[in-house]
C-alpha cells in the first residue's frame, strides 16, 4: 500500500490500517538534531486530554472529515549522541477543521458541545526507533492562535517528561484551508502567535510534503 493509499484509507477507517507496522515503514531516516536542543516547553493549552490512557489508537480522525494527515514523530534523547527513546508515551490532540476541540464545548471558547466524544486524541507507545505514528486529518484553528498540534510526551510510569507544540507552514495551511469544510485564511500568523513567537524554528515541522488533494504527510522530532 503506498503512502496516499494509506492515509486516505486510515481516515477513512478501512481495513486493519490501525496496525502500526505499516505506519512506521513511512518514516524516512531519523533527522539529524544538530546539538540535541531539547523542544521547546509549551501549556497543555485550554483543551487538554481529559483520559489519555483510554486513547491508544493510531487512527486518532474518528468521525472528523478534513484533508488527510499522517503525523510522524521520534522522540530522542537531549543526551550525548541522541540516542531514540523508546518505551515513551506520547499523548497528542488537536482541533477538527473548524476549530473545535473535543471533550470539550458550550464554554467562553468553544460553543459547539464535544464533550462526550473523544475525536483528534490519541496515544501511542514508541518503538525501539523512538518512533511513533498518528492518522489524522489537517487540523484547522480556533481564535487568537496559529494552527498547531499538542504533545505530551511521558516515561513509561507516566511522568511527563515535555509538554509541546507543532507549528505548520503557512502555505501549506493556505492551501488546505481555501479547501470546502475549512474555515478559510483567519489565522494568528506564526510569528505573532503567543506560543510560538519566542521559539518558532524550534516549534515549526520538520516537513510537511504532499497536497490538499492526496494529503499530507508531517514529520517531527521531539527532543526531550
Amino acid at each position: 500500500m503506498d503512502r496516499k493509499d494509506f492515509i486516505r484509507k486510515g481516515v477513512a477507517g478501512i481495513g486493519g490500517i490501525t496496525a502500526l507496522s505499516a505506519a512506521f515503514s513511512l518514516h524516512s531516516a531519523p533527522s539529524e538534531v544538530p546539538g540535541c536542543e531539547p523542544s521547546p516547553r509549551e501549556t497543555r493549552g485550554p483543551f487538554p486530554n481529559k483520559t489519555p490512557a483510554d486513547l491508544l489508537r493510531a487512527n486518532i480522525a474518528g468521525d472528523r472529515r478534513g484533508v488527510p494527515l499522517l503525523i510522524n514523530l521520534q522522540i530522542i534523547n537531549a543526551s550525548a549522541n541522541c540516542p531514540p527513546l523508546s518505551g515513551t508515551v506520547v499523548d497528542i490532540w488537536h482541533c477538527d477543521s473548524q476549530g473545535n476541540y473535543s471533550e470539550y464545548g458550550n464554554g467562553r471558547m468553544q460553543r459547539e458541545d464535544f464533550t462526550a466524544a473523544h475525536f483528534l486524541r490519541g496515544r501511542q507507545v514508541a518503538d525501539t526507533a523512538g518512533r511513533v505514528s498518528f492518522i489524522s486529518i489537517f487540523p484547522g484553528y480556533y481564535r487568537g492562535r496559529a494552527p498547531h498540534l499538542h504533545l505530551e510526551i511521558l516515561d513509561p510510569d507516566g511522568r511527563s517528561l515535555l509538554v509541546t507544540q507543532v507549528a505548520f507552514p503557512e502555505d501549506a495551511c493556505d492551501r488546505v484551508y481555501a479547501r470546502s469544510g475549512y474555515q478559510g485564511k483567519g489565522y494568528v500568523p506564526n510569528e505573532r502567535d503567543g506560543v510560538f513567537r519566542n521559539s518558532l524554528e524550534q516549534n515549526m515541522a520538520d516537513a510537511i510534503t504532499g497536497n490538499p488533494e492526496d494529503g499530507y504527510t508531517l514529520e517531527k522530532t521531539i527532543v526531550v
